[in-house]
Order: structure tokens, then sequence, then C-alpha cells
């Protein structure tokens, strides 16, 4: 996002690397922030805990997240939380693109 822009294309902002996931910073505000989170078939973000709490809303493609230490199944629309300080982590079955909303660090 440049000089003030507050509309951004999430699908025009996808990037993928075959080195590994992802992530770009989008957009922060006074109490989040919010990223887009690309990952190729394959990749895998392995479970790690984090200070802050996040919601994972999955834009396009399949794969597992990790939320403290549950995995669930997710696909396009799909939803998943992770509270601060738990586990959170992805594996990705078809390419995937995420948008997370974090609390401000």
């Amino acid at each position: 996002m440049e000089n003030g822009e507050r509309i951004i294309n999430l699908l025009n902002a996808t990037e993928f690397s075959r080195q590994g996931p992802v992530k770009k910073d989008l957009m922060k505000t006074a109490g989040s922030n919010i990223v887009l989170v690309c990952l190729e078939s394959g990749q895998v973000i392995p479970p790690h805990p984090e200070p802050y709490a996040v919601v994972f809303v999955v834009l396009q493609g399949e794969g597992i997240i990790t939320s403290g230490s549950i995995e669930y199944p997710v696909k396009p629309l799909h939803l998943v939380s992770v509270g601060k300080d738990e586990n959170r982590g992805m594996r990705c079955n078809q390419r995937m693109v995420l948008l997370g909303i974090r609390d401000d660090v």
C-alpha cells in the first residue's frame, strides 16, 4: 500500500516463491496488522508460538492450519483463530493465499 491508499486487490497482491512461503505486510492500523501469506503446494510453516493472537482467512487453495494443538483442514472462505502464545502453522496441499489479521505488536 502506498501513498495512503485504502483499497487493495488482494489477489493482485499475491506473490509466490519456490524457496518458501511469502508474507507481505498490507496494512497496519492502531489495533492490528494485516498480512497476506502465499504458499505453493507442499510448502510448510512449522507450528510455532507468537506473542499475539491472529485470525487466518483462506482466500484460495487448501491445506492444514494448526491452532494450538489442533490441525484444521481448510478451504476457501474458512476462518481459523489462534490465541496469543499458541502454536500456529500451515501446510499447503493446493496453492494457498491467506489473509492474516493479527493483534498489533
